[in-house]
């Protein structure tokens, strides 16, 4: 880890960049959630919202003790994927999850329901050095080294609220073949903290090819069903293809304390702070998309008539533009998924989207485009709005969604989706 001591403070040396810490978050990775309804939400975001399983990993394989899970429910984590990363949203059996932390005196507080929060950076060097400088700054690490399923090395630590985050560099990407990897690699996972540094993926597969191991051993989740729905010329099984996992949405008990974790510790930036009903909430960006995190006053859960018993308030899912936002709303409904109705000036940034409840009461936020955060040259080319800043109210369609809308220049902005529809 390469630091300079300047008159502003210490900087770091990123891939060659001075940076105020050892790391740079470029995108939220995945989430994870422990659902007390487990196998409705399974349901609800593997059936009804097509995320594909990559891997189950079953805690009774994991413990000496397997007997503490008996009639617990079902004892599998579910690792699922849009697109090619192993995985991008994570579901956990609740009563599952609190039975094995207990055991590892490792409990989530009171609230918490969100398992992971997790940020992508650059090398393997900035998860490693990361940590170190977390550590040196008195947070406290939960784990560190690398994960299976996933292949990710990582870092574990706490937000002021006790929200798990995550640190993470080389997620396994699931290719046209849709299997995962075989558990032979199972042996490259590693729960202390990385020396450097490793050797590459690369000769791990090698590794693997050479010892006579099939590469297309591991789990495979697709569509069992045909396609029936015309999904931009493409038939897919459901009218809407998630495209992005994120932002989230969180209630924190001080909203000050929180934007100083989020600003100064991850090094969000704040785009946008609003005032609803007196209380202030914070928007921070880690990108030029408007917002990846949202932090609201633990007050507004209970007036917005939201779940008492999770500080999660939704986690956002981008589909494929707004016919597709537009029909993944029919389908919803026809499906019985209850919709929530909320005040638009809650969501700066964000100019259409609808929110559904899921079992355990998180709302899922499904949008289709994200005002952008541009440098000055391109924001008045691209949209007129001025540097630094992102303009916009959110729309209100109510209950007749119109069939075509206008470009108003932020559909086509951001980070496209890779890969295709099914």
């Amino acid at each position: 880890m390469t630091a300079t001591q300047e008159p502003g403070g210490e900087r770091f040396d990123v891939g060659g960049y001075w940076q105020a810490r050892p790391f740079r978050v470029t995108r939220l990775g995945h989430v994870g959630l422990n659902c007390g309804r487990f196998d409705e939400s399974l349901h609800l975001y593997r059936d009804l919202l097509g995320f594909r399983v990559s891997d189950r990993m079953d805690f009774k394989d994991r413990r000496p003790d397997p007997e503490v899970l008996e009639g617990l429910g079902d004892t599998g984590g579910y690792f699922m994927r849009h697109a090619t990363d192993h995985h991008s949203f994570v579901l956990f059996n609740r009563q599952v999850i609190d039975a094995v932390n207990s055991n590892l005196n490792r409990t989530f507080r009171p609230g918490i329901t969100v398992n992971q929060i997790s940020w992508q950076v650059g090398t393997l060097h900035e998860v490693v050095d990361g940590e170190h400088w977390l550590r040196e700054g008195g947070r406290k690490i939960q784990r560190a080294g690398r994960d299976m399923p996933g292949s990710n090395w990582h870092t574990y630590f706490y937000d002021v609220d006790g929200h798990t985050n995550e640190l993470f560099y080389g997620m396994e990407q699931v290719g046209w073949q849709s299997s995962s990897k075989p558990m032979e690699f199972y042996k490259y996972m590693l729960r202390e903290t990385a020396k450097l540094p490793q050797i590459s993926e690369t000769e791990e597969v090698n590794t693997a090819i050479a010892n006579g191991i099939d590469l297309n051993s591991g789990q495979r989740d697709v569509p069992t069903e045909p396609g029936r729905f015309d999904v931009g010329g493409v038939l897919a099984t459901r009218p809407f293809k998630v495209t992005k996992v994120g932002p989230l949405r969180l209630f924190v008990e001080d909203i000050d304390a929180a934007r100083v974790f989020y600003r100064d510790v991850l090094g969000f930036r704040v785009t946008e702070e609003i005032e609803y009903e007196g209380l202030r909430c914070v928007l921070l960006r880690a990108g030029t998309e408007h917002h990846v995190v949202g932090l609201y006053p633990i007050e507004l859960r209970e007036r917005l008539g939201l779940s008492t018993h999770s500080t999660t308030f939704s986690l956002g899912m981008r589909v494929g533009g707004y016919r597709q936002l537009r029909a993944a709303r029919t389908y919803l409904l026809e499906h019985g998924v209850t919709e929530v109705k909320l005040p638009p000036e809650l969501f700066p940034g964000m100019p259409r989207a609808f929110r559904v409840r899921d079992p355990d009461g998180h709302l899922v936020e499904l949008y289709d485009s994200m005002r952008q955060v541009l440098p000055p040259e391109a924001a008045a080319q691209a949209t007129g709005q001025a540097a630094g800043q992102a303009v916009g109210q959110a729309a209100d369609f109510g209950d007749e969604w119109p069939e075509t809308i206008e470009d108003d220049g932020v559909p086509f902005l951001g980070e496209p989706f890779l890969g295709p529809v099914e």
